[in-house]
Order: structure tokens, then sequence, then C-alpha cells
């Protein structure tokens, strides 16, 4: 078993993939990309995706293009939808894989449970505005301070 790979430490999990970088018998190439994965299959694929852009001569702008990639999601690794990801050239390993993720960088997980603690957070406010009587502060108009009326009220 290797324990690094071009600077990614090798994952807690043991596995039994022979095309796994780390507990297999597959070499990497020089090539790293860094992408999100969009699309994962059973049989340990993945699908990356990143953008870039790319200048236009005619009209001396840039244009952001999108560039996707099948890559081997080992089981030990087991990367998930929404997670950014380090993937290494190597040997081809099916039609159209040609790359192996290496390291989970950034799971999407914790992106969601940051936004769902702050939706939680919010509704828990409500719901104690609600009980302590207060329907005013779960709505929250606002009114107009010179005249007192609510806006969308026409004379």
């Amino acid at each position: 078993m290797r324990t690094e790979i071009m600077g990614a430490t090798a994952p807690q999990k043991d596995c039994t993939d022979g095309k796994c970088p780390f507990h297999g018998e597959i070499l990497v190439k020089r090539e790293l990309l860094k992408g999100k994965v969009i699309k994962k299959d059973v049989s340990r694929s993945a699908t990356i995706e990143w953008f870039r852009p790319f200048f236009v001569k005619k009209y001396e702008r840039y244009e952001v293009r999108r560039y996707r990639l099948r890559t081997h999601n080992p089981s030990c690794i087991n990367a998930a939808i929404g997670d950014e990801v380090l993937v290494a050239k190597t040997r081809p390993l099916s039609k159209t894989k040609h790359h192996i993720i290496l390291q989970v960088l950034d799971t999407a997980s914790r992106s969601k449970n940051s936004e769902k603690s702050t939706l939680a957070v919010s509704k828990k406010k409500k719901a104690k505005n609600l009980l302590a009587g207060n329907p005013q502060d779960v709505n929250q108009k606002d009114t107009n301070p010179s005249d007192g009326r609510e806006p969308g009220d026409d004379q």
C-alpha cells in the first residue's frame, strides 16, 4: 500500500479494488486536474466538470468553456456528487476512462450542512415569534415611515 501519491495522502479506508492507485497495482502519471463531481455511477465511475476561460480572438474577449471527464472512483475514496476532487491521469482503464480520483478536496456535505443550519436557525426564530404572538416579526412587512402606508397601496 502506498501512503502518498503526488501530495495526496492515502485514505483511511482499505479496499480490494485493483484499479485503486493506493491499494491496487495501477500507476499514475504527472498530469493532475481539479474538478467537481457531477455524476456518479454504480460501476465506480464518476464524471467531473471544470470551467476555464478561453480567449476569442475575433471579439477580443474571454468566454467560459466547460470541460467534462470520465474518471474511476475507487471504493476507498468514494467521492459523492458535488465534491471537489483531485484527479490524475493513468493508463486506459476502459474505453472512456483514463483518469483516477486521488483525493476529495472539499466535500459537498460541508457546504450543504452550513446552508441547512442557517435555514434551521431562521425557521426556529419564526416559530418562536409565532408562539410569542408577534406575527409582524414573522412577515416583516416594510412600511413607509413618511406616511404610514404599506408598499403597493395606491390611493
